[in-house]
């Protein structure tokens, strides 16, 4: 009796390891380079979300550690965007609209703050973060500056996500439609 209810204890703490690792990987956002976005929106066209971080930026860090970890966020930007990460002072090199877009003057061994990437010239981003959305068909849509709670973001995922941001008429419009908007990703 006591071998068969240890073998069961040893099957139901297997199940329950398992249900758990499936759970944390659903609770992460994979994250790509634009060219794998548009590499992927090819086969499924999807907007995108491109986070635009350095890697000396805290209001950058918070948003890593908090926002894109809220679990209704992580589902919804997972089911409808494809995640991008891109470090404004590295030195990817990136091709956007047939054009090449590098950081000439990245130094590998400086600490802290580096060059600024040409890329991030070429889309006018003069802070960080800034999360910048992209259309089905690579298009900038608008940047978003600055650090976003999951429920403060979640309005700004919804408008681009069905196409809202195209009726507004002007910024009233988008500021009456946030203050009616009742979040619904839970806080954490």
């Amino acid at each position: 009796m006591y071998i068969k209810s240890l073998k069961f204890m040893k099957v139901r703490f297997l199940v329950l390891f398992f249900l758990g690792s499936i759970t944390t990987y659903a609770q992460q956002i994979e994250w790509m380079s634009l060219a794998e976005a548009f590499e992927a929106q090819k086969k499924e066209p999807k907007k995108i979300i491109m986070d635009v971080y350095t890697t000396w930026c805290g209001p950058c860090k918070l948003l890593d550690n908090k926002t894109f970890k809220n679990p209704d966020l992580v589902r919804y930007v997972s089911e409808h965007y494809y995640a991008v990460k891109f470090n404004a002072e590295g030195n990817e090199q990136i091709k956007f609209y047939n054009q090449k877009y590098t950081n000439p003057n990245y130094d590998e061994g400086r600490k802290g703050r580096n060059a600024t990437h040409d890329f991030t010239q070429f889309l006018g981003i003069k802070g960080y973060p800034t999360m910048v959305f992209f259309s089905e068909d690579g298009d900038p849509i608008m940047p978003l500056v600055g650090y976003y709670t999951a429920q403060q973001l979640e309005p700004y995922l919804k408008i681009i996500k069905q196409g809202d941001y195209m009726v507004f008429q002007g910024p009233d419009d988008l500021q009456n439609y946030l203050k009616s908007f009742v979040p619904r990703f839970r806080g954490k």
